[in-house]
């Protein structure tokens, strides 16, 4: 059983039964993202992370512990972002330079 308050669990299958109604795909405990958006570089994910960061950070009702699991997971994966987002700079800035060489001969 994923709460151990009964109170918890009956006000989670209360409110997904009505998002259900209403047509609604997602759960009550999913983070609602804008419809636009898509993830296309390095940079978007970087900035994405960053929010649920933020999110994680301000929310209350997560203890000290959770916060830490969730932000050190998430951590890892912006740690992975950065290397890409580098080495697709590196990429670029190569790819220019060949690029040049090719004019010049």
């Amino acid at each position: 059983m994923p709460y151990k308050d009964n109170e918890k669990r009956r006000e989670y299958h209360r409110e997904y039964k009505r998002m259900q109604r209403a047509g609604n795909s997602q759960t009550p405990c999913q983070t609602l993202l804008p419809l636009p958006f898509k993830l296309k570089t390095a940079r978007d994910i970087l900035s994405l992370l960053e929010e649920q960061v933020n999110a994680v950070r301000e929310d209350r009702e997560a203890g000290t512990l959770e916060k830490a699991r969730c932000i050190g997971y998430l951590a890892g994966y912006a740690l992975k972002a950065v290397e890409v987002a580098d080495l697709e700079a590196r990429v670029i800035s190569l790819e220019s330079v060949l690029k040049e060489r090719r004019k010049m001969a």
